[in-house]
Protein backbone atom coordinates (compact mmCIF):
# COMPACT_ATOMS: atom_id res chain seq x y z
CA UNK A 1 0.00 0.00 0.00
CA UNK A 2 1.28 3.46 -0.89
CA UNK A 3 2.10 5.61 2.13
CA UNK A 4 0.23 8.91 2.46
CA UNK A 5 2.46 11.92 2.01
CA UNK A 6 3.13 13.80 5.25
CA UNK A 7 0.83 16.74 5.73
CA UNK A 8 -1.83 15.52 3.25
CA UNK A 9 -4.39 14.69 5.94
CA UNK A 10 -4.02 18.08 7.59
CA UNK A 11 -2.48 20.65 5.21
CA UNK A 12 -2.94 23.42 7.77
CA UNK A 13 -0.55 21.61 10.12
CA UNK A 14 2.32 21.78 7.63
CA UNK A 15 1.58 25.46 6.98
CA UNK A 16 1.63 26.11 10.71
CA UNK A 17 4.98 24.33 10.98
CA UNK A 18 6.48 26.64 8.34
CA UNK A 19 5.07 29.83 9.89
CA UNK A 20 4.87 28.92 13.57
CA UNK A 21 6.93 31.91 14.76
CA UNK A 22 4.73 34.28 12.78
CA UNK A 23 1.55 32.75 14.21
CA UNK A 24 2.84 32.84 17.79
CA UNK A 25 3.99 36.47 17.56
CA UNK A 26 0.85 37.72 15.79
CA UNK A 27 -1.36 40.09 17.74
CA UNK A 28 -4.49 38.93 15.93
CA UNK A 29 -5.53 36.74 12.94
CA UNK A 30 -5.52 39.78 10.65
CA UNK A 31 -1.75 40.04 10.96
CA UNK A 32 -1.41 36.40 9.94
CA UNK A 33 -3.75 36.93 6.96
CA UNK A 34 -1.66 39.84 5.70
CA UNK A 35 1.55 37.81 6.07
CA UNK A 36 0.04 34.83 4.23
CA UNK A 37 -0.86 37.05 1.31
CA UNK A 38 2.70 38.38 1.28
CA UNK A 39 3.86 34.76 0.94
CA UNK A 40 1.65 34.27 -2.12
CA UNK A 41 -1.32 32.49 -0.55
CA UNK A 42 -4.53 33.73 -2.17
CA UNK A 43 -8.19 33.00 -1.43
CA UNK A 44 -8.17 30.37 -4.19
CA UNK A 45 -5.11 28.69 -2.70
CA UNK A 46 -6.70 28.75 0.77
CA UNK A 47 -9.72 26.88 -0.62
CA UNK A 48 -7.91 24.45 -2.91
CA UNK A 49 -4.86 23.57 -0.79
CA UNK A 50 -5.97 24.20 2.80
CA UNK A 51 -9.77 23.64 2.60
CA UNK A 52 -10.73 27.07 3.97
CA UNK A 53 -13.04 29.51 2.22
CA UNK A 54 -10.50 32.35 2.19
CA UNK A 55 -7.19 33.57 3.62
CA UNK A 56 -8.93 35.21 6.59
CA UNK A 57 -10.57 31.95 7.66
CA UNK A 58 -7.24 30.17 7.27
CA UNK A 59 -5.53 32.82 9.39
CA UNK A 60 -8.13 32.41 12.13
CA UNK A 61 -7.47 28.66 12.14
CA UNK A 62 -3.71 29.18 12.41
CA UNK A 63 -4.15 31.74 15.17
CA UNK A 64 -6.38 29.39 17.14
CA UNK A 65 -3.88 26.52 16.94
CA UNK A 66 -1.02 28.27 18.72
CA UNK A 67 -0.93 29.51 22.33
CA UNK A 68 -1.06 33.26 22.99
CA UNK A 69 -0.37 35.26 26.12
CA UNK A 70 -3.78 36.90 26.47
CA UNK A 71 -2.96 38.19 29.96
CA UNK A 72 -0.22 40.47 28.61
CA UNK A 73 -2.15 41.32 25.46
CA UNK A 74 -5.13 42.81 27.30
CA UNK A 75 -3.14 45.56 29.08
CA UNK A 76 -1.42 46.41 25.79
CA UNK A 77 -4.77 46.82 24.03
CA UNK A 78 -6.09 48.91 26.94
CA UNK A 79 -2.98 51.12 26.78
CA UNK A 80 -3.45 51.63 23.03
CA UNK A 81 -7.10 52.57 23.54
CA UNK A 82 -6.21 55.04 26.28
CA UNK A 83 -3.40 56.51 24.19
CA UNK A 84 -5.69 56.95 21.20
CA UNK A 85 -7.92 59.22 23.27
CA UNK A 86 -5.00 61.53 24.05
CA UNK A 87 -3.30 63.87 21.63
CA UNK A 88 -0.71 61.81 19.74
CA UNK A 89 2.87 63.20 19.57
CA UNK A 90 2.81 63.39 15.78
CA UNK A 91 -0.14 65.79 15.92
CA UNK A 92 2.07 68.25 17.82
CA UNK A 93 5.15 67.76 15.65
CA UNK A 94 3.69 68.00 12.13
CA UNK A 95 2.99 71.78 12.25
CA UNK A 96 6.67 72.50 13.08
CA UNK A 97 8.02 72.47 9.46
CA UNK A 98 5.54 75.10 8.31
CA UNK A 99 6.17 77.31 11.34
CA UNK A 100 9.94 77.03 10.95
CA UNK A 101 9.79 77.82 7.22
CA UNK A 102 7.51 80.83 7.77
CA UNK A 103 9.65 82.18 10.61
CA UNK A 104 12.81 81.78 8.53
CA UNK A 105 11.24 83.70 5.65
CA UNK A 106 10.17 86.40 8.10
CA UNK A 107 13.74 86.72 9.42
CA UNK A 108 15.20 86.75 5.91
CA UNK A 109 13.00 89.70 5.09
CA UNK A 110 14.54 91.70 7.93
CA UNK A 111 18.14 90.51 7.59
CA UNK A 112 20.74 92.18 5.44
CA UNK A 113 24.22 91.55 4.05
CA UNK A 114 26.08 88.54 5.42
CA UNK A 115 23.43 88.07 8.11
CA UNK A 116 20.96 86.91 5.49
CA UNK A 117 23.20 84.00 4.48
CA UNK A 118 23.55 82.90 8.10
CA UNK A 119 19.79 83.11 8.64
CA UNK A 120 19.20 81.09 5.48
CA UNK A 121 21.61 78.34 6.54
CA UNK A 122 20.25 78.19 10.08
CA UNK A 123 16.70 78.10 8.74
CA UNK A 124 17.57 75.27 6.33
CA UNK A 125 19.05 73.19 9.15
CA UNK A 126 16.09 73.90 11.44
CA UNK A 127 13.61 73.05 8.69
CA UNK A 128 15.42 69.79 7.92
CA UNK A 129 15.29 68.83 11.62
CA UNK A 130 11.60 69.72 11.85
CA UNK A 131 10.74 67.62 8.79
CA UNK A 132 12.83 64.72 10.12
CA UNK A 133 10.95 64.89 13.43
CA UNK A 134 7.62 64.85 11.57
CA UNK A 135 8.65 61.77 9.60
CA UNK A 136 9.97 59.98 12.66
CA UNK A 137 6.59 59.80 14.41
CA UNK A 138 3.05 58.89 13.51
CA UNK A 139 1.59 57.74 10.19
CA UNK A 140 4.53 59.04 8.12
CA UNK A 141 7.08 56.94 10.03
CA UNK A 142 9.00 54.50 7.83
CA UNK A 143 12.02 53.49 9.88
CA UNK A 144 14.22 50.93 8.16
CA UNK A 145 12.23 50.95 4.91
CA UNK A 146 13.82 53.80 2.98
CA UNK A 147 15.70 53.40 -0.28
CA UNK A 148 19.24 54.86 -0.14
CA UNK A 149 18.79 57.47 -2.90
CA UNK A 150 15.38 58.80 -1.85
CA UNK A 151 16.80 61.66 0.23
CA UNK A 152 18.91 62.85 -2.71
CA UNK A 153 15.91 62.92 -5.06
CA UNK A 154 13.78 64.76 -2.50
CA UNK A 155 16.47 67.43 -1.99
CA UNK A 156 16.72 67.92 -5.74
CA UNK A 157 12.95 68.33 -6.12
CA UNK A 158 12.77 70.83 -3.25
CA UNK A 159 15.76 72.81 -4.53
CA UNK A 160 14.18 72.98 -7.97
CA UNK A 161 10.91 74.15 -6.42
CA UNK A 162 12.78 77.12 -4.92
CA UNK A 163 15.27 77.98 -7.68
CA UNK A 164 14.31 76.02 -10.79
CA UNK A 165 11.60 78.28 -12.19
CA UNK A 166 13.74 81.39 -11.95
CA UNK A 167 16.76 79.68 -13.49
CA UNK A 168 14.72 78.20 -16.32
CA UNK A 169 13.05 81.52 -17.11
CA UNK A 170 16.38 83.35 -17.14
CA UNK A 171 17.85 80.90 -19.65
CA UNK A 172 14.77 80.73 -21.87
CA UNK A 173 14.55 84.52 -22.12
CA UNK A 174 18.28 84.78 -22.71
CA UNK A 175 18.83 87.54 -20.18
CA UNK A 176 16.14 89.81 -21.61
CA UNK A 177 13.68 89.07 -18.80
CA UNK A 178 13.92 89.42 -15.04
CA UNK A 179 17.11 88.35 -13.35
CA UNK A 180 17.41 84.90 -11.82
CA UNK A 181 15.41 84.71 -8.61
CA UNK A 182 14.04 82.34 -6.00
CA UNK A 183 10.48 81.39 -5.05
CA UNK A 184 10.79 80.49 -1.35
CA UNK A 185 7.04 80.45 -0.75
CA UNK A 186 6.89 77.12 -2.61
CA UNK A 187 8.97 75.60 0.17
CA UNK A 188 6.81 77.29 2.82
CA UNK A 189 3.64 75.86 1.25
CA UNK A 190 5.13 72.37 1.10
CA UNK A 191 6.25 72.68 4.72
CA UNK A 192 2.75 73.58 5.89
CA UNK A 193 1.42 70.65 3.81
CA UNK A 194 3.09 68.17 6.18
CA UNK A 195 0.02 68.52 8.42
CA UNK A 196 -2.60 67.37 5.88
CA UNK A 197 -0.13 64.74 4.62
CA UNK A 198 0.08 63.17 8.07
CA UNK A 199 -3.69 63.28 8.58
CA UNK A 200 -4.43 61.77 5.15
CA UNK A 201 -1.86 59.02 5.75
CA UNK A 202 -3.45 58.40 9.15
CA UNK A 203 -6.91 58.25 7.57
CA UNK A 204 -5.76 55.74 4.98
CA UNK A 205 -3.95 53.53 7.49
CA UNK A 206 -6.84 53.60 9.95
CA UNK A 207 -9.47 52.78 7.33
CA UNK A 208 -7.29 50.00 5.90
CA UNK A 209 -6.88 48.42 9.35
CA UNK A 210 -10.63 48.54 9.88
CA UNK A 211 -11.09 47.06 6.43
CA UNK A 212 -8.95 44.10 7.45
CA UNK A 213 -11.24 43.48 10.40
CA UNK A 214 -14.43 43.69 8.30
CA UNK A 215 -13.32 41.89 5.14
CA UNK A 216 -14.03 38.24 4.44
CA UNK A 217 -11.52 37.75 1.66
CA UNK A 218 -8.62 39.43 -0.11
CA UNK A 219 -10.79 40.64 -2.98
CA UNK A 220 -13.22 42.17 -0.51
CA UNK A 221 -10.38 43.97 1.26
CA UNK A 222 -8.96 45.31 -2.01
CA UNK A 223 -12.36 46.56 -3.12
CA UNK A 224 -12.79 48.54 0.10
CA UNK A 225 -9.20 49.83 0.43
CA UNK A 226 -8.57 51.18 -3.08
CA UNK A 227 -11.29 53.88 -2.90
CA UNK A 228 -9.96 54.88 0.53
CA UNK A 229 -6.52 55.47 -0.97
CA UNK A 230 -7.93 57.55 -3.83
CA UNK A 231 -10.02 59.64 -1.42
CA UNK A 232 -7.03 60.25 0.87
CA UNK A 233 -4.83 61.37 -2.02
CA UNK A 234 -7.60 63.58 -3.43
CA UNK A 235 -8.17 65.21 -0.04
CA UNK A 236 -4.47 65.93 0.29
CA UNK A 237 -4.23 67.35 -3.24
CA UNK A 238 -7.14 69.70 -2.53
CA UNK A 239 -5.65 70.80 0.80
CA UNK A 240 -2.22 71.36 -0.75
CA UNK A 241 -3.67 73.36 -3.64
CA UNK A 242 -5.45 75.60 -1.15
CA UNK A 243 -2.23 76.09 0.81
CA UNK A 244 -0.30 76.83 -2.40
CA UNK A 245 -2.82 79.53 -3.32
CA UNK A 246 -2.97 81.01 0.19
CA UNK A 247 0.68 81.23 1.18
CA UNK A 248 2.08 83.57 -1.55
CA UNK A 249 -0.39 86.45 -0.98
CA UNK A 250 0.16 86.23 2.78
CA UNK A 251 3.92 86.71 2.43
CA UNK A 252 3.55 89.15 -0.45
CA UNK A 253 2.46 91.79 2.04
CA UNK A 254 5.51 91.41 4.29
CA UNK A 255 7.50 94.65 4.37
CA UNK A 256 10.35 94.59 1.87
CA UNK A 257 9.72 90.96 0.94
CA UNK A 258 10.31 91.27 -2.79
CA UNK A 259 13.41 93.40 -2.48
CA UNK A 260 14.96 91.47 0.38
CA UNK A 261 14.70 88.09 -1.30
CA UNK A 262 15.06 89.15 -4.90
CA UNK A 263 11.75 87.66 -6.00
CA UNK A 264 10.52 89.37 -9.13
CA UNK A 265 7.18 87.69 -9.65
CA UNK A 266 7.89 84.96 -12.18
CA UNK A 267 5.09 83.15 -13.88
CA UNK A 268 3.79 81.85 -10.56
CA UNK A 269 1.07 83.29 -8.36
CA UNK A 270 2.16 86.66 -6.98
CA UNK A 271 5.71 86.24 -5.65
CA UNK A 272 5.35 82.52 -5.11
CA UNK A 273 5.78 79.42 -7.20
CA UNK A 274 3.24 77.93 -9.57
CA UNK A 275 0.42 76.34 -7.49
CA UNK A 276 0.19 73.50 -10.02
CA UNK A 277 3.88 72.73 -9.50
CA UNK A 278 3.51 72.81 -5.72
CA UNK A 279 0.41 70.59 -5.82
CA UNK A 280 2.01 68.06 -8.17
CA UNK A 281 5.25 67.92 -6.17
CA UNK A 282 3.46 67.60 -2.84
CA UNK A 283 1.22 64.81 -4.15
CA UNK A 284 4.27 63.00 -5.53
CA UNK A 285 6.03 63.25 -2.15
CA UNK A 286 2.96 61.96 -0.30
CA UNK A 287 2.56 58.95 -2.59
CA UNK A 288 6.26 58.17 -2.31
CA UNK A 289 6.04 58.33 1.47
CA UNK A 290 2.92 56.13 1.60
CA UNK A 291 4.64 53.51 -0.53
CA UNK A 292 7.72 53.66 1.68
CA UNK A 293 5.70 53.41 4.90
CA UNK A 294 3.88 50.34 3.58
CA UNK A 295 6.99 48.51 2.44
CA UNK A 296 7.43 49.64 -1.19
CA UNK A 297 10.48 51.97 -1.01
CA UNK A 298 11.84 50.86 -4.38
CA UNK A 299 8.79 52.09 -6.25
CA UNK A 300 8.89 55.38 -4.32
CA UNK A 301 12.53 55.94 -5.26
CA UNK A 302 11.81 55.16 -8.92
CA UNK A 303 8.98 57.72 -9.09
CA UNK A 304 11.05 60.46 -7.45
CA UNK A 305 14.04 59.70 -9.68
CA UNK A 306 11.87 59.89 -12.79
CA UNK A 307 10.62 63.36 -11.86
CA UNK A 308 14.19 64.51 -11.15
CA UNK A 309 15.37 63.15 -14.49
CA UNK A 310 12.68 65.01 -16.44
CA UNK A 311 13.44 68.29 -14.66
CA UNK A 312 17.17 67.86 -15.21
CA UNK A 313 16.77 66.98 -18.89
CA UNK A 314 14.44 69.95 -19.46
CA UNK A 315 16.95 72.36 -17.90
CA UNK A 316 19.85 70.73 -19.77
CA UNK A 317 18.05 70.99 -23.11
CA UNK A 318 17.67 74.74 -22.64
CA UNK A 319 21.33 75.13 -21.71
CA UNK A 320 22.55 73.04 -24.68
CA UNK A 321 20.26 74.90 -27.10
CA UNK A 322 22.57 77.90 -26.74
CA UNK A 323 25.34 76.00 -28.56
CA UNK A 324 25.60 76.30 -32.36
CA UNK A 325 23.51 73.68 -34.13
CA UNK A 326 21.55 72.58 -31.05
CA UNK A 327 18.91 75.32 -30.94
CA UNK A 328 16.08 72.86 -31.67
CA UNK A 329 16.72 70.90 -28.45
CA UNK A 330 15.39 73.64 -26.22
CA UNK A 331 12.40 74.54 -28.39
CA UNK A 332 9.77 72.31 -26.67
CA UNK A 333 10.72 73.56 -23.20
CA UNK A 334 10.91 77.19 -24.36
CA UNK A 335 7.47 76.96 -25.96
CA UNK A 336 6.02 75.44 -22.78
CA UNK A 337 7.56 78.21 -20.66
CA UNK A 338 6.22 80.94 -22.94
CA UNK A 339 2.77 79.37 -23.10
CA UNK A 340 2.17 78.28 -19.51
CA UNK A 341 5.06 79.64 -17.45
CA UNK A 342 8.21 78.06 -16.06
CA UNK A 343 6.22 76.16 -13.44
CA UNK A 344 4.53 74.05 -16.13
CA UNK A 345 7.69 72.00 -16.77
CA UNK A 346 8.17 70.68 -13.20
CA UNK A 347 4.39 70.43 -12.78
CA UNK A 348 4.23 68.05 -15.75
CA UNK A 349 7.27 66.11 -14.52
CA UNK A 350 5.98 65.70 -10.96
CA UNK A 351 2.39 65.16 -12.12
CA UNK A 352 3.34 62.34 -14.47
CA UNK A 353 5.50 60.70 -11.80
CA UNK A 354 2.69 61.07 -9.24
CA UNK A 355 0.20 59.48 -11.67
CA UNK A 356 2.55 56.54 -12.11
CA UNK A 357 3.00 56.10 -8.36
CA UNK A 358 -0.76 56.39 -7.84
CA UNK A 359 -1.39 53.55 -10.29
CA UNK A 360 1.23 51.44 -8.52
CA UNK A 361 -0.14 52.33 -5.08
CA UNK A 362 -3.70 51.48 -6.15
CA UNK A 363 -2.49 47.92 -6.72
CA UNK A 364 0.17 47.38 -4.06
CA UNK A 365 -1.37 49.32 -1.15
CA UNK A 366 -4.74 47.65 -1.67
CA UNK A 367 -3.22 44.33 -0.61
CA UNK A 368 -3.48 43.08 2.94
CA UNK A 369 0.26 42.40 3.01
CA UNK A 370 0.92 46.16 2.82
CA UNK A 371 -0.73 46.67 6.21
CA UNK A 372 1.06 44.20 8.47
Amino acid sequence: MARTAPGTADPVKSLLHRHRTLCEDAVDPLEIAAALEAHGITDKAALARFRHRDVFALAEELYARVPHDTASAEPAVAAQTTGAKRLAPWMLVTPLPGLVAAFTLFLLDRAGGQTRLGVALAGAVALSCAVAASLRHGPLRAEGRRAPAVRLWVYWLLAYAVYGDGLLTAHVEGGSGPSWSATPTSLVALSFAVVPAAWCAHLFSLRARRGLARSRGLADFTASTRPTLLVAVALYACALTGIALLVPPLFHDVHGYGGALGVHGLHGFHDGGDPAHVAALGTLLLLARLLTVHGRPGAAAAGLAAACAVEALASLSVLVSGLPGYAALGTPVAQAVHAWGAGAVPALACGAAAAGLLCHAAVSLARASAHT
